[in-house]
């Protein structure tokens, strides 16, 4: 059995039933207090592992405890609240997928004002961003790769990310979010950025290392041998729309999604497509069960 999908690649439903099946019910014996997990959810685990029971059983208790450690990020999932920085025309998804269907992400570290926003409020930004097309189907298989334009940065930006942040931005980047990171991409990187890379380098494991590429200033001559020219902006060398349109766009499809951001974030798992009520046992029924036993 076999269904085909928007990147052109089909994907034998088979194995992605077994292994929610198998995931399913790894997960419930591994988390306890809780009573189930919707298929769309664990759907997202499953291809960000390539089906890998094992493997996607430890992304999903990564993802849990992450939202559970971090709460001053995971549960600020509010694009209004962050509009201000939405609007400096900081983040943009391009609107076409490059020529292997990963989906292509910009941030504009530059416009950024560090005296305006703390860098935990960024964040914030691409773990909203990273909710949303997580659940699109292409983007699950096909991934993600990240463009981030350093033109602009200061001091001022490297003093506001400490290893506590350095370390829970490389977790989602590599082992704690269900998105695959297929590259990152730097361009226009100061020297000083440097201290704070190697910052953040060490907790990201080799296979997110060997896909980091360093453009410099040049950019231009060099982003055309990873992406088309006809998705990239004109800023970045392509012949695609101008970013600040891109950026507009990608404000307004987060703003759209502020309901169901705000439900991700205040859900036990984030698994919205359970009811809240339904997804833990409760305290009273969970001793009951113990008693019984």
């Amino acid at each position: 059995m076999s269904g085909s999908q928007p990147g052109g690649n089909p994907e034998d439903l088979e194995p992605l039933c077994l292994g929610l099946l198998g995931l399913r019910r790894r997960a419930l014996q591994e988390l306890s207090s809780a009573r189930t997990f919707s298929d769309q959810f664990l759907t997202k685990f499953l291809r960000a592992r390539d089906l890998d029971v094992e493997l996607s059983l430890k992304l999903l208790l990564n993802y849990q405890r992450w939202r559970r450690e971090s709460p001053e990020i995971s549960r600020c999932l509010s694009p209004s609240s962050v509009l201000g920085l939405l609007n400096t025309t900081y983040h943009a998804v391009l609107p076409q997928r490059d020529h292997s269907g990963s989906r292509v992400l910009i941030y504009r570290i530059g416009q950024w004002d560090p005296k305006d926003w703390l860098a935990f409020q960024v964040f914030s930004v691409s773990l909203m961003t990273s909710e949303i097309i997580s659940m699109e189907t292409e983007t699950q298989m096909q991934g993600l790769k990240a463009i981030f334009d350093l033109q602009g940065w200061s001091l001022g930006h490297a003093l506001q990310v400490n290893p506590s942040l350095a370390r829970k931005m490389s977790s989602v980047l590599s082992d704690s979010f269900p998105l695959k990171v297929r590259g990152i991409h730097l361009v226009n990187e100061p020297m000083f950025f440097r201290p704070v890379f190697a910052m953040i380098r060490p907790f990201l494991p080799d296979k997110i290392r060997q896909r980091i590429h360093m453009h410099g200033a040049a950019f231009q001559e060099t982003l055309s041998d990873f992406f088309s020219a006809s998705i990239l902006p004109p800023e970045y060398g392509g012949e695609g729309p101008g970013i600040e349109g891109v950026c507009q766009d990608w404000t307004n499809e987060l703003l759209q999604s502020e309901t169901l951001l705000q439900q991700i974030a205040t859900h036990p798992t984030g698994d919205i497509a359970i009811p809240p009520e339904d997804c833990w046992i409760s305290e009273r029924v969970e001793a009951e069960q113990l008693s019984e036993g």
